[in-house]
């Protein structure tokens, strides 16, 4: 019974564990690191609505090739068009109160000239009265009286200085408050008509004639016609394997099984903490393609490839720096150093050669 039993053991142990022999294999090996992503336009920008309202014209479709400064949509602006007409009418006035045919400073420049002549007048009169009292003609009483005229004409001709040059000065402030309500008037219309802030393509609007419309909304996507940006997520901890220039192999949701070639182009410093990833850019090295945007990718970034080099299965590594070999008929842990990682295999530098007998255990 003991036997048996014991027979059985051994039985067991030899379906929970079996021992294959390999042999390192030279092949072609390329190092890379997975990404995903979508792609955009290049200088892709969305257009937002700056005022609330109703569209009451759009302009443009999906697919149109606009300007910059083209209108893309008008909003309902009955008030502050109201507004600029009002205020253009205010400026209007301010500007024509400070002209050279200004009627108010027309009426008070004649006040000040007319005050001028009085006070000369006033003022040649009492000198004239003074030098005939020196001659001992005339009286005490009537050089007074001339004297205190000239000085009210004084007087009269220092307020009217003052009441002109300070509606002057009254007139101007107006006119540049007037020219600023203008401006703000114009401003304010003009955020009623929603613009294309560069040349491109239309990729999508999302308001219709009709339909209502809050600041801050988005309401078109826009892009540039023909270039296109892979927008990639990498890894916090792959980052710092990546520069500019290394090639991309990619597919995209749209295209299914078909690979395209891409490069690096720009390598963001910036940790996006939400999934612990980098954004990484590259664009396609083949244009020829119609690369549909917003698609989603997935892609894998070529760090390094070696051609003809000795490799072993991952799963042989017994750590990251050893294997397993039989030699006369024993079985041996071998240091072993290492290059090329990737899925499947690990590329050996040093401790192993093709005729290594490297013992693979399964279970």
């Amino acid at each position: 019974m003991n036997k048996l039993l014991a027979l059985v053991f051994i039985m067991f142990l030899a379906s929970c564990k079996h021992e294959t022999t390999i042999h390192p294999e030279r092949k072609n090996i390329v190092e890379t690191v997975y990404a995903s992503g979508k792609i955009t336009a290049e200088n892709e920008y969305s257009l937002f609505a700056l005022s609330n309202g109703t569209v009451v014209k759009k302009l443009v479709k999906e697919g149109d090739t606009v300007k910059k400064g083209q209108v893309i949509y008008i909003i309902n602006n009955d008030a502050p068009a109201a507004k600029l007409d009002a205020a253009r009418s205010n400026f209007e006035n301010a500007q024509s109160n400070i002209s050279d045919q200004s009627r108010v400073l027309k009426d008070l420049k004649l006040s000040m000239q007319s005050a001028e002549t009085r006070y000369e007048n006033d003022s040649l009169q009492y000198i004239r009265l003074k030098k005939l009292l020196d001659q001992g003609i005339g009286t005490q009483n009537n050089l007074d009286n001339a004297r205190a005229t000239a000085l009210i004409s004084e007087n009269q001709k220092k307020s009217a200085e003052e009441k002109y040059y300070s509606t002057l000065n009254d007139l101007h402030v107006n006119y540049q408050n007037a020219k600023s309500q203008l401006t703000g008037a114009k401003t304010d219309l003009d955020n009623y008509f929603i613009r294309a802030e560069e040349n491109g393509l239309v990729f999508q609007t999302m308001k219709e004639q009709g339909e209502a419309v809050k600041l801050n909304e988005a309401v078109a996507l826009l892009g540039e016609t023909k270039s296109r940006l892979i927008r990639l997520a990498v890894d916090q901890q792959d980052i710092s394997r990546l520069k500019i220039g290394q090639e991309v192999l990619l597919k995209t949701d749209v295209t299914g099984s078909t690979i395209y070639k891409a490069s690096i182009s720009k390598i963001y410093p910036t940790m996006n903490e939400t999934d612990q990833t980098f954004r990484v850019d590259a664009v396609f090295l083949d244009n020829t393609d119609q690369h549909y945007i917003h698609s989603s990718v997935e892609a894998n970034i070529i760090i390094q490839k070696k051609n003809n080099v000795l490799v072993v299965p991952r799963q042989a590594l017994v750590s990251d720096d050893s294997v397993q070999v039989k030699e006369s008929g024993k079985i041996k842990t071998v240091a072993v150093k290492t290059g090329i990682h990737t899925l499947n295999d690990v590329e050996i530098i040093e401790g192993l050669n093709e005729s290594s007998s490297i013992v693979l255990t399964q279970k």
